[in-house]
């Protein structure tokens, strides 16, 4: 099984919608026993909140389904637990390599090394305001990945 973690500053918009949306692609490609994905976040700020109202509009018109999410921040023993650690931009990793420290598996990645624009960031929708290029993004992203370690 390979176990992915998406991660993003609030885990409210990016990481959970790319949890989602892999999740929803596993189950339509019928691998869901193959992967476990997971979220969180890099801050402390959201905790416990659950995915913000607009993305969560977004996915919804795409069809994806919402579990009940709740934000969480990352942790150092998440490197051990997770296969792929994947971050949206480049705060993202600045934190991560922060709280994770080295990461000498090579287990952390940008979910768009995964597509043909390799060096695209997701870009924060909470500032950004579009959604739904958020979520192209993230799926497109999640189609990459899911390609790269299925074959």
């Amino acid at each position: 099984m390979i176990r992915v973690l998406f991660v993003c500053h609030g885990n409210i918009c990016r990481s959970v919608s790319a949890e989602y949306i892999l999740n929803m692609l596993l189950n339509e490609k019928g691998l869901e026993s193959e992967y476990y994905a997971d979220s969180a976040a890099t801050s402390t700020e959201e905790i416990g909140n659950p995915v913000y109202p607009p993305m969560e509009r977004a996915l919804r018109q795409h069809n994806v389904p919402i579990g009940d999410h709740r934000a969480r921040q990352i942790r150092r023993g998440d490197y051990d637990k997770y296969d792929l650690i994947i971050g949206m931009d480049e705060e993202n990793m600045y934190y991560l390599k922060r709280i994770l420290g080295d990461d000498p598996l090579g287990k952390i990645h940008y979910l768009m090394e995964y597509t043909d624009t390799p060096n695209a960031k997701i870009e924060d929708p909470w500032y950004t305001r579009d959604f739904e290029k958020a979520y192209q993004d993230i799926y497109k992203g999640c189609l990459g990945l899911l390609e790269s370690y299925s074959g």
